[in-house]
């Protein structure tokens, strides 16, 4: 599997972006996927999950309300679409697929492949 995130820059305090992951070397669909980050200094955290068929998901209490996972399956491509971004969003972002594959992930233990992280800068 080969998934490669971008999407991350630098960006204000309150302000947005929208991180895409394409995906290749799995039959897209039929995987639930997830992302999560790792800032410098800190453990990786989750921060979302999602079903294969975009239908379910799950964030973690820091992002909730604030982010939004979604999918194209058609295109292979996994989105996180960040909003009201804090200081303490700062990281780098990675996408991941299930150890199940259609388990969404809901822990850091539950990823078993990722993938090269994008860089979000926050600025306050």
């Amino acid at each position: 599997v080969q998934l490669q995130a971008c999407g991350g820059g630098s960006v204000q305090a309150g302000g947005s972006l929208t991180l895409s992951c394409e995906a290749s070397g799995i039959t897209f669909s039929n995987y639930a996927m997830g992302w999560f980050r790792q800032a410098p200094g800190k453990e990786r955290e989750i921060v979302a999950g999602l079903s294969a068929t975009g239908r379910a998901t799950y964030y973690a209490d820091a992002v909730k309300g604030r982010f939004n996972i979604s999918r194209d399956n058609a295109k292979n491509t996994l989105y996180l679409q960040m909003n009201s971004l804090k200081p303490e969003d700062a990281a780098s972002y990675y996408c991941a697929t299930p150890r199940i594959p259609t388990m969404i992930p809901t822990g850091l233990r539950d990823f078993g492949s990722w993938g090269q992280g994008t860089q979000v800068t926050v600025s306050s």
